[in-house]
This record gives C-alpha cells, sequence and structure tokens, in this order.
C-alpha cells in the first residue's frame, strides 16, 4: 500500500486541465471581527495571508486575504482541502483554517483515517482510551504526531466530531490486484466499510488525468534486460507493440492501469459516502475534508461523487501547493480550485 500512496502522493505536484467556478465573497462586520479575534488568539500561526510561507488566491489568480476565505468555508456545506502530505506549511494552513472556521455545527473530516477504525476514533474523542492505543490501533499514518495531531487534538478539546472517511486499506489493495468485482465476495459484515457496491466509476475527465499522471511518472513495465543493453536500444515507433512479447507487455500494464484506476475510485467514492452519509444523519452540519489534493482538483474525484450521493450541496474546493515559483501565482494553477494556497518549496519535508 505504500507503494500506491507514494504514487498517487506525487499526482497533485504535476497534474493541470479542466475548470471550476470562483467563489468568494465580502466579510461581513461581524464575520470580520470575528475572524480578527481568532487571528489574534491563535499563537503559532501564520497571521495573515502577508505572512512568508503562503499566500491565497482565487481561481483566476487574484490575491485574497485569509478572512475572505474563511468566510467561504463558513458559507459552504463541504469545504475540501486538498494537499500535498509532505508539506509542512499545509498542515500548518489547515489546523488554522479549522480552528477559525469551527462553530458547533463543523465537523471534520479525514483521509488519514479508514472507515473501519471510526469506533476507535470516537473513543480516543470521548476520553475512553489513551492517545497511545489511539495511535496504534487507529493505524494512524507516520505523520500523524507531527502533521495531523493538533487537528485531533483540537477536536478532542472542543467535541467536534472526526469522520474516519476512507476505505480500509487491505479493500483498496485488493481491488488493485483483484478489480472492483472482487469486493462482492467479501461478507455483509465487511461490506459495511465500504459505499455501495458497486461503486460508481471515475468521470472520463478524471481518468483522463489520472492515465496522463501514470504517463508522465513513466509507471510502465520494465523491458526485458537484454533490451537494455548498450547498443540494443530502438527508438520507439507506431507498431513499437507490433512484436508478440510486447504487445503481452502492453496489455498486463493496461490490465494494471484499470486495476489502479478502480482503486482510485474506491478511496474517491468511499470519501463521499463517508460525507453523504454524515450529512444525512445531521443535516444541519457542515464538513471540513482533508485529503490528499488529486482527490478533489478542479471538482474531481471526491466533489464528483459526492454530488451523485447527495446531489444540490454547497462545495469548496482548496488547493494547497508548493510551488518553486512562491510567492507567485503561475498560470498553470488557474481553476485548479476554487482558492489555491502556494507556499514554500523549501518547507517541504522530505518522505
Amino acid at each position: 500500500m505504500k507503494i500506491i500512496r507514494s504514487i498517487f502522493a506525487l499526482i497533485a505536484c504535476y497534474m493541470i486541465t479542466a475548470s471550476c467556478a470562483t467563489i468568494g465573497s465580502p466579510i461581513g462586520t461581524n464575520t470580520g471581527l470575528i475572524c480578527a479575534q481568532r487571528l489574534v488568539g491563535n499563537e503559532g500561526f501564520p497571521r495573515t495571508s502577508d505572512n512568508p510561507g503562503y499566500r491565497i488566491y482565487d481561481s483566476n489568480g487574484a490575491k485574497i486575504e485569509l478572512c475572505a476565505l474563511i468566510e467561504s468555508i463558513k458559507n459552504s456545506d463541504v469545504a475540501f482541502l486538498g494537499e500535498i502530505h509532505t508539506d509542512t506549511v499545509a498542515h500548518t494552513i489547515e489546523a488554522l483554517l479549522f480552528q477559525m472556521a469551527w462553530d458547533e455545527h463543523l465537523s471534520l473530516s479525514l483521509e488519514m483515517f479508514d472507515r473501519d477504525v471510526q469506533p476507535i476514533l470516537d473513543e480516543y474523542l470521548r476520553g475512553l482510551i489513551n492517545e497511545e492505543h489511539f495511535i496504534k490501533s487507529s493505524r494512524a499514518w507516520d505523520n500523524y504526531q507531527s502533521d495531523y495531531r493538533a487537528l485531533v487534538e483540537f477536536s478532542k478539546d472542543n467535541n467536534v466530531h472526526i469522520i474516519a472517511s476512507n476505505a480500509p486499506g487491505r479493500y483498496v489493495n485488493m481491488v488493485s490486484r483483484l478489480g472492483s468485482d472482487s469486493l462482492s465476495s467479501l461478507s455483509e459484515e465487511s461490506k459495511r466499510f465500504l459505499p455501495p457496491l458497486p461503486y460508481p466509476s471515475a468521470s472520463l475527465e478524471y481518468e483522463k488525468r489520472f492515465r496522463e499522471i501514470m504517463r508522465y511518472h513513466q509507471v510502465r513495465p520494465q523491458p526485458p534486460e537484454n533490451d537494455r543493453k548498450p547498443g540494443n536500444v530502438k527508438a520507439e515507433t507506431n507498431d513499437s507493440y507490433s512484436d508478440p512479447k510486447k504487445s503481452r507487455e502492453n496489455e498486463v500494464f493496461q490490465d494494471y492501469l484499470e486495476r489502479a484506476l478502480e482503486a482510485q475510485s474506491l478511496w474517491d467514492t468511499s470519501m463521499a459516502w463517508s460525507i453523504a452519509s454524515h450529512l444525512k444523519a445531521n443535516p444541519d452540519g457542515r464538513v471540513m475534508h482533508i485529503n490528499g489534493s488529486f482527490h478533489s482538483d478542479y471538482a474531481l474525484g471526491i466533489p464528483e461523487h459526492l454530488e451523485k450521493y447527495l446531489p444540490g450541496l454547497k462545495t469548496l474546493t482548496i488547493s494547497i501547493v508548493p510551488s518553486q515559483q512562491f510567492p507567485e501565482f503561475n498560470n498553470s494553477m488557474k481553476s485548479l480550485a476554487d482558492f489555491i494556497i502556494v507556499t514554500e518549496v523549501n518547507n517541504q519535508r522530505a518522505d
């Protein structure tokens, strides 16, 4: 699973296509005052969008103030925060945004916890089990302490519900090996941790982006050893797979790619179904969901499936993008999300 996650963790760094609507609204007097008060109370966090380390832009590249972003989050039913998992500034920003947007109606949803550990997460939030057992039993990510603990502890202290939203890794791995149809073999008890089967396929636009990134990272079967020796390298031709062995290699790769896309879609649909289920049970609620940015960039992935499960929601997408050109807005970021937060590449942690 770590290999699969590593491939998909790189996806949002490079992909550019499609579009979203710009969302933004002026700050009312009361909201602006509350936002300013919360900024003052958040020691250790960036205080304005002019702080070194990050800048906030709308989808067209216009600079946005932090409190305007908070207002838009509070006016949405579901706000998606897309991150690169190794971006340390992103995790700081997420904690800040969550604390500033929080009220009694807001719940937190996390890609980082699988649906089958919801009871363990609930027990910890209620103070029934200690942190050591929580981390071990919930299969917390290796970077939990440094990157996500602040979110969980704030939720624990303020009685905030957290949704463990992702598909269990064992079933994502199962799909990547055996295909999505294999899930029908699971017991009814196991299926409780998955979205209704068969789950929806990826949209054509999402599939296009997925295949492009796989090509970008040259995820292909290795050629035979003797074909890689000096003096034995042949130029690519249009009939490069006319050779039976190469044709078979291509067939195997396409089959692998199809299953990988199905596994990716299981992540997306599971998170969408988890959010939809929570909102159906809590119609006055709102959700902030944190995920790897490929799952929500261009409003594809999770937002698409959420619309199928619970139509008509007001959703907001935020993409946190590390950039070598920081603090500038690069044209390649245009329409990536409703809001784009650009961060310094120097603040990335080695994975």
